[in-house]
Formats: C-alpha cells, sequence, structure tokens
C-alpha cells in the first residue's frame, strides 16, 4: 500500500509538473501585445537617448528608459516631413504619391487604413487615442478616442465611436459629413489622451486578445502650450544653442537663399528677425522693435523652454502608462515603440518648424522595448523609414507584410541588432508642399545614404494652386511664388553631419554625386513615383538633372 502511494504520488508530481511546463510554454508562445506611442514633432535633438545639445537637460528619463532597455535607431527617417503624410505612410506601409496622401489635405479612408485592418486580422484588439489627423474616421480600429484635425491642448474635444457624449456632425472628407460622438474633457491634452488610453487598458479592451494600442500625444506640436504645472520647469535654465542659429553661411543654395541671397527673409520661417513673414519671435511675444542678436536669442530660449515643457509632458505620461503595465504584470509581454510622427528644427540653420529634408527635420526618433527579443542596450545605424513601421509591428504580431505594402520588415534588426546583408542602402524623401503656410519651404526630394544626401530642389507646386502669384503682406518686393530658383544641394555626412557645407558643384565629389543620381533615378522607379503628370515639375527634372 505504501508503495503504491508513492507511486501515485509521483505521477501526480509528474503530472503537475508537466501542467506546469505546458502552461509556461504557453505564456511563451502567447502574442505580445503592442503599444506605439508617438509624440507630434518630438524630434531626436528633444531626448537624452540621442546624445544632442539638449541631452544634458535630461528631458525625457522615462522615454529614455524604452532605448536603454532596448534598441535606439539612429538612422530612421521619414520619407515627408509633415503630419498628415507621415501618418498616412505610417498607417499604409505606402509613399505618398502611392497611399494618396502627399500633402496636409490627404485623406486616409477607412479601406486604406491597412495597419490596423492587418492587426485584427491577425487576432488583436485595437485601439488608437489621441491624435489621428487623417481626415475620415480611423474606424478600421475596434476603438477610437480621436482629436479632430489639430485639437486643443486644453480642454480637449475628442471624437469617439462609443455611444457617449454629444453627437455632433463632423466632415471627414469633402462631400462626407457624419455624425461622430464628441466629448470635451477638462485639462491638458497629453493627460486626457493618457486617461483615455489607461481607462481602455484597463476597463474596455477585451483581455481574451492580445492589444495593440496607437497612443498618440498632441504635444509638442507647435504652438506648444503646457500644463500649468510645467511653467517652472527650465525657468532659470540657459538652453544651449546650436552654432548654425548664428553662422549658417555654407548650408543650402540659391533654392533655399535666392540668388545673392534675395530670398532669405522669406524662405524657411526663422527664430529672429531673418524671416519678415513668420518667425517665432511673432509667436513667442518677443518685442519685434529689439533688434537681432538679442530678438534672436529672446526667441529661441523662450521656444525651446515651452517646446520643452511640452515635452516633459508628454515623458511624464508615458511613466504614467508604464506604471499600469507594471502593476498588471503586463510589461515584458509588451512591445513598447516610441517615436514621433517626423523630426523638428529647433533652430539649427535658423529654422523653425520641419518639411526640410535637412537631418533634423527628416530624422525620427524609434526607440523599442521587448526584453524577450531585444538585448537591453542594443542601438543601430541601420535606415529605416515610416513605409518600414507597418510591416514591422505585423511580422512583430505574426503576420507576414502585405505585397500592397512597400515597407520592409525590419524585425531582424531588433532581435540581433545587425542588418540583414540585403537590408536597403539608402532612404527616399520627397516634400511636395512648395512655399506653404508660411513657413515657405521649397518642393523638393533626395536621396539618404549612411554617408551621403543630395536633394534636388525642383521650384514647383504639384497643385494648380500657385497659377497665380502669391503676395505676402508687408513683403517689400511682392514676391511670386509660382516658381523658386531651382538647385541641388550635396553633404557629405561623414565629414560634415551638420550639413553646413553644401559640396554640390565640387569636383572632388563628381563622381559620387552622379552614383547619388543614378541611384536616385531608381530609387524614384522603385517607391512608384513619377511626375509625368506634373508637366511644369516634369520639365524642371529634366533641364536641370545634370547641372
Amino acid at each position: 500500500m505504501k508503495n503504491y502511494i508513492i507511486v501515485f504520488s509521483l505521477a501526480i508530481l509528474g503530472f503537475t509538473s508537466c501542467a506546469q511546463k505546458i502552461k509556461s510554454n504557453l505564456k511563451e508562445t502567447k502574442k505580445p501585445n503592442i503599444i506605439y506611442i508617438m509624440a507630434d514633432d518630438h524630434t531626436t535633438q528633444g531626448f537624452g537617448v540621442y546624445g544632442s545639445r539638449l541631452a544634458s537637460l535630461n528631458p525625457t528619463p522615462t522615454i529614455d528608459r524604452i532605448g536603454k532597455e532596448g534598441i535606439i535607431f539612429d538612422n530612421a527617417f521619414c520619407t515627408n516631413s509633415i503630419c498628415t503624410p507621415s501618418r498616412a505612410s505610417i498607417m499604409t506601409g505606402q509613399y505618398g504619391q502611392v497611399n494618396g496622401v502627399k500633402d496636409l489635405g490627404g485623406i486616409l479612408p477607412v479601406d486604406r487604413q491597412y495597419l490596423a485592418h492587418e492587426m485584427k486580422n491577425l487576432g488583436y484588439n485595437t485601439a488608437i487615442v489621441g491624435k489621428w489627423h487623417l481626415k475620415d474616421a480611423p474606424d478600421a480600429f475596434d476603438y477610437y478616442n480621436v482629436l479632430p484635425g489639430q485639437g486643443d491642448y486644453h480642454n480637449p474635444t475628442l471624437y469617439s465611436n462609443e455611444e457617449t457624449g454629444e453627437k455632433k456632425s463632423m466632415r471627414f472628407e469633402k462631400g462626407l459629413t457624419r455624425e461622430v460622438n464628441a466629448t470635451t474633457y477638462k485639462g491638458h491634452s497629453s493627460d486626457v489622451i493618457t486617461d483615455k488610453s489607461l481607462e481602455w487598458l484597463d476597463e474596455k479592451r477585451d483581455k481574451s486578445k492580445p492589444f495593440f494600442l496607437m497612443h498618440h500625444f498632441k504635444a509638442p506640436h507647435d504652438f506648444f502650450e503646457h500644463a500649468k504645472r510645467y511653467n517652472d520647469y527650465l525657468a532659470d535654465t540657459e538652453i544651449p544653442e546650436p552654432a548654425s542659429l548664428w553662422d549658417n553661411t555654407g548650408n543650402g543654395s540659391i533654392a533655399t537663399r535666392g540668388y545673392n541671397d534675395s530670398m532669405m527673409d522669406t524662405i524657411g520661417s526663422s527664430v529672429g528677425h531673418r524671416n519678415i513673414i513668420r518667425n517665432m519671435g511673432m509667436h513667442m511675444n518677443i518685442d519685434p522693435n529689439i533688434p537681432d542678436p538679442e530678438y534672436k536669442k529672446l526667441a529661441y530660449q523662450e521656444y525651446l523652454k515651452r517646446y520643452l515643457r511640452c515635452v516633459k509632458g508628454v515623458d511624464d505620461n508615458v511613466k504614467r502608462l508604464f506604471d499600469y503595465l507594471e502593476k498588471e504584470d503586463l510589461m515584458d509581454n509588451t512591445i513598447i515603440i516610441y517615436t514621433g510622427d517626423q523630426g523638428f528644427m529647433l533652430g539649427e540653420h535658423d529654422y523653425i518648424d520641419k518639411r526640410w529634408m535637412y537631418e533634423e527635420s527628416m530624422r525620427m526618433p524609434f526607440l523599442v522595448r521587448y526584453p524577450k527579443t531585444i538585448k537591453a542596450g542594443t542601438r543601430t545605424n541601420a535606415i529605416i523609414n515610416n513605409t518600414d513601421f507597418a510591416p514591422t509591428i505585423i511580422d512583430l504580431a505574426g503576420g507576414k507584410t502585405p505585397e500592397y505594402m512597400q515597407g520592409s520588415s525590419f524585425k531582424e534588426v531588433l532581435e540581433t541588432g545587425k542588418e540583414p546583408k540585403d537590408w536597403q542602402k539608402e532612404t527616399y524623401y520627397r516634400y511636395w508642399m512648395h512655399m506653404a503656410h508660411k513657413h515657405s519651404n521649397p518642393a523638393h526630394f533626395g536621396i539618404r545614404t549612411k554617408d551621403y544626401k543630395l536633394i534636388f530642389f525642383y521650384g514647383r507646386d504639384y497643385k494648380k494652386r500657385n497659377n497665380k502669384a502669391q503676395k505676402w503682406a508687408n513683403h517689400p518686393s511682392s514676391l511670386s511664388f509660382v516658381e523658386t530658383p531651382v538647385a541641388w544641394e550635396f553633404y557629405d555626412l561623414k565629414k560634415d553631419p551638420k550639413e553646413m557645407d553644401n559640396k554640390y558643384g565640387n569636383e572632388a565629389y563628381t563622381d559620387i554625386i552622379k552614383d547619388l543620381k543614378v541611384r536616385l533615378a531608381a530609387l524614384r522607379t522603385k517607391v512608384k513615383e513619377n511626375d509625368t503628370e506634373y508637366a511644369a515639375i516634369q520639365k524642371s527634372i529634366d533641364e536641370h538633372w545634370n547641372d
């Protein structure tokens, strides 16, 4: 009898051990949750882990944790540094001419909200909260609670697919008006957006499924309205300035400066008095009668402090998300991605805003934490762009990149820190909105490799809106912006990472530039972009390709 009891007990123990192993294996093979966190205009200069001139201010201790405990991408780029097109590329895995969203007027209807559709097909409960900015409602998600357009920094109204709130009529796209559920919330948008994401995570998601949450902050989009609790943050701190704020003589071309610098008071919104149409001092309430350089210095300091106060609010709210994940034991089974929708100029070259193909505008922050497969402290210079985000997220969720997506999954880079042998060696960029919104950036496209950058400013608008001359109020010459000067720019990023010396035309780089033009032409074909339907642009390309 005693032997029987021993054998029976051993059998029970063996069964229990086996069951525990099966349970453990099930837990290990369970699909990961995914949180994609994106701030608006949060540029790499505004982080600690990217080591910029602002890193010493420690602006992002929580967000930096993602990179320190995961992977940091040093060469992540957008394909068009403006909100709506960048977000469309992230949602579709496609370039602007393919997905149809080339500028801020672009619309992404529900049938082209591909990333949400693919994640639902993979068994994920999907949600988007915060800034959407793609005109049509994000109906491809199971749950949405989003800002209309840019939305408000304080006491924002959010539109939801829940049957709550006040019914409002909203025109999501031309000719289409629909009823939505609108609710106005008290508080700062960064806090409110995080409140709603936490509410969905805790109370409203389907907990039988893995979740995919796109959590999109409005901050730190201009005009940088921060929560009152940050009024004194950095108040007594002298913010470091970029050298090119004061000396930018080697950057640019006639396309960005005009003949004999004749358009420097017009092209590219500035920090100080240089641009008489739009400069940051106007928005920072700096006395316009104060001459430069004092005016520029005062504007820069105020500009950066307001920006970083918004960043501080984002970082603190990311901590709230982390606190929830850790409390619910979800942290290590959740892939956490942090990025911005593009870069942003923080006074470099005396520019504000984005749009440019210059580094600070084109480069996106991209950090990923997932300790099960990503080794802490990994850093890579592999080139990725925002068309690659959707394929990678789908791959991480157990799916395959759809054939209609133009981007590629970089899952192998995440897991090994090394890029595959056949990985892309360049990335393409196209800014379509010629001389728009008083930021006045000329339209351009180009190629960026790890070592070099070649930009072609073709100086024409793709739309007919500029057939009539635009005349800026208060501009003494009432310049017409139907066309701007055409020019190439070339930068040797190994020797000149700050892009202070345009070397186009320098004989030492003739062969390199010739090769880059061949690669640029091939890349334009690969991404299915051409200008045959835009006669003025194609004419400019044909006439100046060999300049």
